[in-house]
């Protein structure tokens, strides 16, 4: 059967009736930012001190978008005795998103929670060199990380959290205790110095013997002289 003559005309004319009694959906952007979801894939951020330079995140990117360089370092051993040990230094960490394709994959294999996705989309630039971000700026777009979803309400607390919720707590009653055994010293220190306020001062004893009421003098010496005999001149 052949089509009517001006049937798709009438069938556009429709789809713009319908639609202009509708709402708009557009929104004013820049002056109005738009509201992105939570987990949207807008730039990715680096969270540096979770980073063990395993370079995981380098060799699964398809795109081989990541530059990372790293030294090593010897660190003195912690106890008297030990041996030392080397660590990986992170000296580079580079992203290069005229390269990427925003696939998500060296954020879900990085073992160490170093990698996040930003909802952060204003990183345009008008040299496509520029897209070659370094570890400082994906640093800075940390900040602009969501916070992760609230955990169900009948879940069980992370061991990480409860560890450190008894360590506090144990910290806690240590300081307590010590405190409370300064402030029962100091109490019974008072207390003695208190009692030795108000006791009398002993009377000190004489070192000639028994107190008589006079001053003690020297003993009388015998008379050694020898007296002239009769006949004797």
């Amino acid at each position: 059967m052949a089509p009517i003559p001006g049937s798709g005309l009438a069938k556009g004319l429709a789809v713009t009736l319908r639609t202009m009694t509708r709402k708009t959906v557009t929104e004013q952007y820049p002056d109005a930012q738009p509201e992105l979801p939570p987990r949207t894939r807008g730039v990715i951020g680096l969270f540096e001190e979770n980073c063990t330079v395993c370079m995981l995140c380098a060799r699964e990117c398809p795109d081989w978008c990541i530059y990372i360089d790293s030294h090593k370092e010897t660190v003195p051993p912690a106890t008297p005795g030990g041996r030392e040990r080397s660590r990986n230094v992170l000296d580079r960490f580079a992203i290069d998103f005229s390269l990427c394709m925003y696939c998500g994959i060296c954020i879900e294999v990085c073992p160490f929670d170093a990698l996040f996705w930003s909802p952060e989309f204003e990183y345009a630039e008008t040299d496509i060199r520029d897209l070659t971000h370094e570890r400082d700026k994906l640093r800075e777009w940390m900040w602009t990380v969501p916070a992760p979803p609230a955990l169900d309400p009948g879940a069980e607390e992370p061991k990480e959290i409860a560890a450190a919720r008894k360590s506090a707590e144990k910290l806690a009653a240590a300081q307590a205790e010590s405190a409370a055994e300064a402030e029962m010293a100091a109490q019974a220190e008072s207390a003695a110095q208190a009692q030795a306020q108000t006791e009398p001062a002993a009377e000190p004893r004489s070192s000639a013997g028994r107190h008589t009421g006079t001053a003690a003098g020297p003993e009388p010496q015998p008379d050694t002289t020898r007296k002239p005999q009769e006949g004797e001149s």
